[in-house]
């Protein structure tokens, strides 16, 4: 899976390319330590409920080393800005549900990276038959609630003890598209 999405007009420096792929786990693993190094401390919060540094075992799972994982990175040439994956719950005969993370470096987010990274989440799972996408986000992380509930107006939000929980229903892979479609795209 690759795609080239550029920022429209506005951003300093004209238009930068990211491309969106699958993490390839044994080149990513250095980089993707070197990223999730490379956020801020609040960024990593907002993403593990905690300041976590991933350890090795962590990596591997962000890397997408388990059959259920599907882990996506946006790189900007050999740079990885931005960080995504989605867990199925495998139930006979295929997933329904899925949980999904993601991450955007400090100086990219707002950019339109963690959209694309969703976008294209949002595209493999329904190629795996999923029905339903959830997510656990911190109350406070108002820019995240926001992209998802601007795509997503109907996505059912519930509040936790930890923040909220938001599960959003995706129609059939062959179905026709919803009244209200995921607004997705970079630019």
């Amino acid at each position: 899976m690759k795609r080239t999405q550029a920022r429209g007009p506005g951003w300093a420096g004209g238009r930068a390319a990211v491309a969106i792929r699958q993490v390839r786990p044994e080149e990513d693993l250095p980089a993707l330590g070197d990223f999730f190094a490379g956020l801020s401390t609040h960024t990593r919060y907002l993403r593990f409920f905690g300041p976590v540094r991933p350890g090795a075992a962590l990596l591997r799972t962000l890397a997408g080393c388990a059959d259920n994982v599907d882990a996506l990175v946006a790189v900007r040439g050999a740079l990885i800005v931005g960080h995504a994956m989605a867990v199925d719950r495998t139930n006979a005969p295929g997933p329904s549900a899925t949980d999904i993370g993601l991450v955007v470096d400090d100086a990219w987010q707002g950019r339109g990276v963690g959209a694309a990274l969703m976008r294209a989440l949002l595209t493999g799972a329904r190629a795996r038959g999923v029905t339903t996408l959830e997510m656990d986000v911190l109350g406070g992380n108002h820019r995240v609630v926001g992209m998802i509930t601007g795509h997503w107006p109907a996505a059912c939000v519930d509040h936790t003890p930890d923040g909220l929980a938001i599960r959003v229903r995706l129609p059939r892979a062959s179905a026709e598209p919803p009244a209200v479609t995921p607004r997705l795209a970079l630019g």
